[in-house]
């Protein structure tokens, strides 16, 4: 029989020090299943609130890694470069885990599964309830990453990065809401500027589809060289779809108009379902965002 898997709990903290021991306390609390909790770190990106304090506080109970601020790509680089267990559970300071993540996800880490994501429950700043029912995931904490393939992915800018291994065929998508993910006027996604939060992402998705072409020669052992050439093509695919939806959000038309037919072909050259393009497609056509905005943004968008 197998041993059980190693999991590496890598919280990931910027001045997120009032929400941390949350975090922490739901690494510790995790119930019992098959698998072993290898460790807790705490990675501190050049914190200037109580980030420090409540470590100590934990002191014995984590491992802290204090340094200064290198940013969110390179912190979650880091997660996967100091761990040591055979997974990574990625956790953003201000979230926290439901007592059966790692009970629950472990169930999920067989055959050929290298890449575990599940949906989550969005609280506001207190941790109240922002939505009735659990949201799909996809973000960091909703991510358990198996070490060895998120290493040949690396450096990583994002999340995102990992989605490769969902697209290789290598992911299981849970619908348990296994994490809390807390919206607040403080988190670092600028949610509030029309088209910001697309643009982010399809940078991210044009980074992650220029290292997939980097490894077209010596593919990793989870996927081979024609399969990268078809990821790559997704994400270039996903990144006009963000382009196009941020142009939207900034009432410019006519740019998005001009990126659908690049959106078509890496779609068409992904072989995606055509679904998502032809909703971009409409929403040029009909002239409104696929994403809703709140006043301020619409405020925005118009000045």
């Amino acid at each position: 029989m197998s041993a059980p898997p190693r999991i590496s709990c890598v919280i990931l903290c910027h001045n997120y020090g009032r929400y941390l021991d949350r975090a922490i306390k739901s690494c510790l609390e995790q119930e019992p299943g098959n698998f072993a909790l290898h460790e807790v770190i705490v990675i501190d990106d050049g914190s200037s609130d109580e980030t420090e304090e409540v470590c100590l506080r934990r002191e014995g109970d984590v491992k802290v890694i204090r340094r200064s601020q290198q940013g969110f790509g390179q912190t979650l680089t880091d997660a996967f470069l100091l761990s040591t267990g055979d997974w990574v559970a990625p956790l953003d300071a201000d979230d926290w885990f439901h007592p059966s993540k790692l009970r629950t996800c472990a169930e999920a880490m067989t055959g050929e599964s290298l890449f575990i994501e599940h949906w989550e429950n969005v609280v506001d700043s207190d941790g109240n309830p922002m939505l009735e029912e659990p949201h799909p995931g996809g973000n960091t904490s909703t991510l358990v990453v198996h070490r060895d393939a998120g290493l040949s992915l690396l450096p990583a800018s994002n999340e995102i990065f990992f989605h490769a291994l969902r697209e290789a065929g290598r992911g299981v998508v849970l619908r348990d809401p296994l994490t809390f993910y807390r919206v607040h006027p403080r988190s670092m996604t600028d949610r509030s500027t029309p088209g910001a939060s697309q643009d982010y992402r399809a940078d991210v998705c044009i980074a992650l589809s220029d290292r997939l072409r980097s490894m077209y020669e010596i593919p990793p052992a989870w996927t081979s060289s024609r399969q990268l050439r078809r990821i790559s093509w997704h994400f270039r695919a996903l990144a006009s779809g963000h382009r196009v939806e941020s142009a939207m959000q900034r009432k410019e038309r006519v740019s998005a108009m001009l990126l659908i037919p690049g959106m078509l072909i890496g779609t068409l050259r992904a072989h995606d379902p055509i679904a998502p393009w032809l909703k971009s497609l409409s929403s040029t056509i009909a002239g409104r965002p696929l994403v809703r905005l709140t006043a301020n943004q619409e405020r925005q968008a118009h000045s």
